[in-house]
């Protein structure tokens, strides 16, 4: 039903020749009746200053928010340490911040904090989140409020960057690097290379990633960790997108990870499921390491391992292919020792007594993140990218006479 008068624009009974049908202005002067100056127009006569009136000249428009320069890192690591010296501080997360873990959190709001620095005030219990003591690989949600803690920090003497430096850098990441596109880089970490710093650790692989931060301030995130002493294949975004993707491929395990070891003796069962507990102990030298644990137990989390047995040496060492379906901290090597057969070289778990290494084989861990497959986060296909063996661990298939066989028999164990 219609229940309007006349449409705009149509002379009507009081809209005589429609020059004001909208309840506009009368015509300009100077324009003929019953036609509106042209838009140009108008913007031409609005910009003519009125007789007698002086000019101004234009001021420059101020430079919009996103325009500022980006504060330097020095004067971020200031205001961050003048922050935490303040006192205790209420943070609260953010919708962008959503799923965060913790210590990807702390990372984010205060990159002066080192590594190390995050894991000793989340395991005393300093930080708390919605009042409640949490894990550094706890996940955060829009809303909650994170409690830091007044902390003390030294002054830093900014290095300055040197171009020798970073070419060089750069050099070494371009020479370990076994996959790259636009998005994602698969390095070869090396035995004896950290990824992240910690006490006393000046040269780590996210230092490293600096020296390719783009023109647009972006540098390559870290999307999963590798012990110091592992070798092998370590995911790298390279930007913001890449990151955030392939942190939920991780977290839903959607990446399928296979390892190499050499271990201590030869497994009664070829092929196997490692299903346990693992939580932090306190070691008697006051270092740390993962312990097997009771279900309901404080920290302990639930931990799944497939294995199957490559090749033996004599019934004295076994070759062994691991596919973890979880990722929790030293999960491979605390599982290895957990069915009795620990990772040749290694310093934390190897508790075999009296057991002597064979003449040859070097005294290092010998772990391997042979190969990663993964979706590409634009879905572009998959990335599958194998590492090869490092150099002590190559030495001690050689003196075994161990050959890396075109089938791994890991691929027959359950992605879950």
């Amino acid at each position: 039903m219609r229940t309007g008068g006349k449409g705009p624009g149509k002379a009507g009974p009081g809209n005589k020749g429609g020059a004001s049908g909208r309840g506009g202005k009368p015509p300009s002067a100077g324009a003929p009746r019953g036609k509106r100056p042209s838009h140009d127009a108008r913007r031409r006569a609005a910009a003519r200053p009125a007789q007698g009136e002086e000019r101004v000249p234009h001021s420059p428009r101020p430079p919009r928010a996103e325009e500022a320069p980006k504060p330097t890192r020095a004067q971020v690591r200031a205001e961050t340490a003048q922050v935490l010296s303040t006192g205790v501080q209420q943070l609260v997360v953010t919708p962008d911040e959503n799923e965060m873990r913790i210590d990807r959190f702390l990372e984010s709001r205060f990159p002066q904090l080192s590594f190390s620095h995050i894991q000793r005030i989340v395991r005393k219990g300093e930080l708390r989140v919605d009042g409640k003591r949490a894990d550094s690989k706890d996940r955060l949600s829009e809303g909650q409020t994170v409690r830091i803690p007044p902390l003390k920090l030294e002054q830093q003497a900014e290095r300055p960057r040197s171009g020798k430096a970073d070419a060089d850098t750069i050099g070494f990441l371009r020479s370990i690097t076994l996959y790259e596109d636009d998005d994602v880089m698969v390095l070869n970490k090396p035995a004896g290379l950290a990824v992240q710093g910690g006490s006393g650790t000046t040269r780590h692989v996210d230092q490293m990633l600096e020296a390719l931060t783009g023109k647009d301030g972006q540098k390559p995130r870290l999307v999963h960790r590798l012990d110091k002493d592992t070798a092998g294949c370590l995911v790298i975004a390279k930007s913001r997108f890449a990151a955030a993707t392939l942190a939920k491929t991780f977290r839903s395990r959607s990446a399928r990870k296979v390892y190499w070891a050499l271990v201590a003796g030869v497994p009664r069962v070829k092929q196997g499921r490692i299903s346990t507990y693992l939580a932090r102990e306190e070691a008697y030298d006051g270092d740390q390491r993962m312990a097997v644990a009771q279900h309901g137990e404080d920290g302990a989390m639930h931990a799944v391992t497939y294995y199957a047995v490559v090749e033996t040496a004599a019934q004295k060492l076994a070759w062994l292919s691991l596919k973890p379906v979880t990722g929790r901290t030293h999960q491979l090597r605390a599982h290895t020792t957990h069915i009795g057969h620990p990772i040749v070289g290694d310093p934390k778990y190897f508790n075999i007594q009296n057991w002597e290494l064979p003449g040859g084989i070097q005294n290092k861990l010998h772990l391997l993140a042979r190969r990663i497959v993964l979706p590409h986060p634009r879905g572009k296909g998959t990335i599958d990218v194998s590492a090869p063996l490092p150099p002590h661990m190559r030495q001690s298939w050689n003196l075994l006479g161990f050959d890396e066989a075109p089938y791994d028999p890991i691929v027959e164990a359950p992605d879950e």
